[in-house]
């Protein structure tokens, strides 16, 4: 058998299936594209769905792939056996209605035995019970001996998963002989010893499940097959597990390294190098694949990795931030397959480094809390630390639910996790409540607009048109419906059809009018609540609007204009953001108003100046060149194959409306926009900030808004230069040239007032008076800052010699006092902190310090002298 590293066995793997006419795809990303039931990529046809359910028209029939994998459910147990990981690679080939079993099983046999040259003799291989077809053609076509073919159950050989496509499954095995078994005798394939190990899945998909339990045949049947390359890797190199795996084992021997300790050798030792070598390469994986650290979804993955990879570093005694350079050997070991890794590396490195910052800030105090916890519930004999204890941790200290699970498993101890759940709900019960009323979508049953007609639904038409002659369907005041509203009272008021972009997807609702015979209707908001009602909120102006009468509805056109500058701009940021960061940007949120645009936005840092500046530019330029705006409605998959970005977890119908800027940027979106990109005259970004962990946000101006921004800049910046009696161009020179003479006034006004002070000293020594054998001096300098203040005490204690001295000043109009003694004093029971405590109170303020140095603030400049009068008084008590 041939002896191959984890790199060449892919690329063997890969180069066979495209001899057969297979398509090579590279790895798709782990974050799943508009499949919003995946957190991450779990399997190598998970990417292909769309292929195999039809929705989507493959690139060839044949395919063939090394997907990246990401498995999270036995997260607890990485480490501590060497089976577990929560990365992989899955070797595939595939077909979408072109070859089955005849070409699918034979191939399979080519490439383990011809190819990787596998001993026929120490493989075996599993069919389902019922699958006559595939037994024919391994023992007839292959020439498979019969007592090497296994028929399994449902359980073990068919794939199926609810209704739909599904069918028969054949496994190969190998024999990794009998010092692998577990000794009894009827041990064989299909046993859970570590002798027979399946490494190679062949799903022939040929059957559709009903509703009713029933299969039917499929027309064009399908292959699917699955190997994981690690694995594979164990077999070829005669290993134990995948941590002995080539590559794997040069990342876990750069772990043993930085720790300085000898895998093997201690069993405690090996489960936290395991965790770490297995979480750093699903952690540089995912990264590289634009997943960032946060507390949901995804993210909250990814952070559950890092930080339980750096609490076991922490256990092997490293003490500084490690990650990054272990990430730094998963891109090296795999950057052959994955290039995008060494493309990424700095934005690896970078968004590791922090995270692990980040949590070595906190964990070290929240280690002993949770020790303290710990401690505690085993003296109250108790097995349980208590959910309230258990949040604490998650919400003040960051700890993962699973990290404290963990910790308490080490030590004997479960938690509580039914009262965890029960703060994490009351905590987001505070959040939904701060929530309220804050949106149509907030009023449910038990308010006015649930008792509304529930069929009822409000025709929009503001996309075509900017009014519309509409009837009065429901007019609300007061919480109640009526039949007519007056001058001068607040309604709501339900349309059966309108142009008022009700506020959704981050752009807030139209203003305008509903003009009755009798009487008009100024619109303040509107809103649209989730059964499809459009609620126009305002004031009637004048006169009487009655129910069911005719009324013509009307936007504010100019308004909803500068909104659609802003949302039209909002899609031009965020392809630029994605152009200069990085792909792994998405939208987080988003505010359109008429004045401003807010965007929020995934990602791990502050965004640089000159980063930003390029975002904008780009932005500029978009609009400058004047790209046309066209708008579609397609169904969803349609939409999707034109590359259209959608907001993860958004749930979207099948026919959605597309945004598409000329070749620029494209995205499914509800909201009202430009007819020309050259219509938003221009975009100012005003600032970027963060908003939360992992997101960061951008606010700008564009059209009216941004000129009165510039207006408003060089207005002010006129003024400046006529201050300076300069003109704007010179302006900045100017202010540079008075601002170095300025510091060399301050200059000479400190040498000043150092002459000052310095010819004043020995008049203040002259002054000073003896307390139970000691020396005191007190004095006042205003001219002195608090830096000043400091230096004339120590000057004043040398001269002095013995004793103490005590100062003061309301330099600025801040008080502020020094208290300083010798060294023979403070051994006669003199302290400085304490004295200037008791002084300090007098004018209003406190401070402390040493017994040799204090120092503090006041308020009340006009009890400095009272206060210095008092430091004899307080020297007097502490001398015995």
């Amino acid at each position: 058998m041939k002896k191959l590293g984890l790199n060449e066995l892919r690329e063997e793997y890969l180069k066979f299936f495209e001899s057969k006419g297979h398509l090579r795809l590279p790895s798709f990303s782990l974050i799943p594209q508009n499949d919003p039931s995946l957190l991450l990529i779990n399997s190598g046809m998970a990417p292909l769905k769309p292929y195999f359910t039809g929705d989507q028209e493959p690139p060839r029939r044949r395919v063939t792939t090394c997907q990246k994998c990401i498995r999270t459910p036995d997260i607890e147990n990485v480490g501590k056996t060497a089976r577990h990981g929560t990365f992989f690679e899955m070797l595939g080939n595939f077909s979408f209605g072109d070859y089955f079993k005849n070409e699918a099983i034979p191939w399979a046999w080519e490439f383990v035995t011809k190819v990787l040259e596998m001993p026929e003799d120490r493989l075996y291989v599993s069919i389902y019970e019922d699958d006559d077809e595939a037994f024919e053609i391994w023992n007839k076509k292959v020439g498979l001996s019969p007592d090497r073919i296994v028929r399994m159950g449902k359980a073990d050989n068919f794939w199926e998963h609810g209704t739909g496509p599904c069918g028969p499954c054949s496994e190969i095995y190998f024999d990794r002989g009998v010092d692998k078994g577990c000794g009894k005798p009827d041990c064989k394939v299909g046993c859970d010893c570590d002798r027979f190990i399946e490494f190679w899945n062949l799903v022939f998909t040929q059957f559709y499940r009903h509703e009713d339990g029933s299969y039917t045949r499929l027309a064009k049947p399908n292959i699917d097959t699955g190997m994981g390359l690690e694995r594979l890797a164990v077999i070829s190199q005669d290993v134990n597990n995948l941590f002995e795996v080539d590559t794997v084992r040069n990342v876990l021997n750069y772990v043993c390294k930085m720790a300085g300790v000898e895998y093997g050798q201690s069993e405690k030792a090996d489960i936290s190098i395991r965790v770490i070598t297995d979480h750093m390469r699903s952690t540089t994986m995912m990264v590289s694949d634009g997943v960032i650290p946060s507390n949901e979804g995804r993210g909250y993955v990814l952070r559950r990795l890092l930080r339980r990879a750096a609490r076991h570093g922490k256990l092997l005694g490293i003490d500084k931030p490690f990650l990054h350079d272990v990430a730094m050997v998963v891109i090296n070991e795999s950057r052959q397959a994955y290039p995008e890794l060494q493309e990424n590396a700095d934005y690896i490195r970078k968004v590791i480094s922090i995270e692990e910052e980040k949590f070595n800030a906190t964990i070290d105090q929240g280690l002993a809390i949770l020790n303290e916890f710990i401690e505690k519930t085993k003296a109250e004999n108790r097995k349980v630390i208590s959910g309230d204890m258990v949040f604490k941790l998650h919400d003040t200290y960051g700890f993962p639910l699973d990290l404290t699970r963990e910790i308490a498993g080490e030590n004997g101890l479960e938690i509580d996790e039914e009262g965890f759940q029960k703060e994490m709900a009351q905590q987001k019960q505070k959040a939904r409540d701060a929530l309220k009323n804050k949106g149509a979508a907030a009023w449910g049953d038990d308010s006015i607009y649930g008792k509304l007609d529930k069929n009822l639904k409000t025709e929009f038409v503001g996309y075509e048109t900017d009014e519309s002659d509409s009837k009065i369907v429901y007019i609300i005041k007061d919480d109640e419906i009526v039949e007519n509203a007056q001058e001068g009272e607040e309604v709501t008021i339900i349309l059966d059809r309108t142009p008022f972009y009700g506020e959704s997807g981050g752009q807030v609702g139209d203003t305008g009018y509903i003009k009755a015979a009798s009487g008009i209707v100024r619109v303040t908001d509107c809103k649209k609540t989730a059964d499809g009602k459009y609620l126009h909120i305002g004031v009637v102006e004048k006169g009487l609007v009655e129910a069911n009468e005719t009324v013509k509805a009307q936007i504010d056109s100019a308004r909803r204009m500068d909104i659609a500058r802003n949302h039209s701009a909002t899609h031009l940021l965020q392809k630029a953001l994605r152009n200069v960061l990085g792909t792994h940007v998405t939208q987080a949120g988003s505010l359109v108003e008429p004045g401003r645009l807010r965007f929020d936005f995934t990602h791990f840092s502050s965004v640089d100046p000159d980063d930003l500046r390029k975002i904008e530019q780009e932005v500029n330029e978009k609009i400058l060149e004047s790209l046309p705006v066209t708008v579609m409605e397609m169904p969803v998959d349609e939409a999707r194959k034109l590359g259209a970005m959608a907001l993860f977890g958004e749930k979207y119908g099948d026919i959605v409306r597309v945004v598409k800027m000329g070749d620029y940027s494209i995205e499914l979106c509800g909201g009202t926009h430009l007819k020309n990109t050259s219509q938003a005259g221009l975009i100012k970004i005003l600032g970027e900030s963060g908003v939360a962990s992992g997101i960061r946000r951008i606010e700008a101006l564009t059209g009216k808004a941004a000129i009165e921004y510039f207006n408003e800049r060089e207005r002010i910046l006129n003024e400046v230069a006529s201050a300076l009696k300069s003109n704007p161009q010179d302006s900045v020179k100017k202010v540079e040239s008075m601002a170095a003479q300025l510091k060399e006034a301050e200059k000479e006004i400190e040498k000043l007032r150092s002459k000052l002070v310095t010819s004043s000293i020995d008049d203040v020594l002259a002054k000073a008076v003896e307390v139970k054998g000691i020396k005191v001096v007190t004095a006042r300098f205003d001219q002195l800052d608090m830096e000043g203040l400091r230096n004339t005490g120590d000057t004043l204690k040398n001269k002095l010699g013995s004793g103490v001295v005590a100062l003061a000043t309301s330099y600025g109009g801040k008080v502020n006092f020094v208290v300083t003694a010798t060294k023979d004093v403070v051994e006669k029971g003199i302290h400085s902190g304490n004295i200037i405590r008791e002084v300090a109170k007098i004018a209003g303020g406190g401070g402390g310090g040493r017994p040799d140095m204090a120092q503090a603030g006041g308020k009340d400049v006009s009890k400095i002298d009272e206060a210095l009068s008092h430091v004899v008084n307080v020297v007097g008590t502490q001398v015995k």
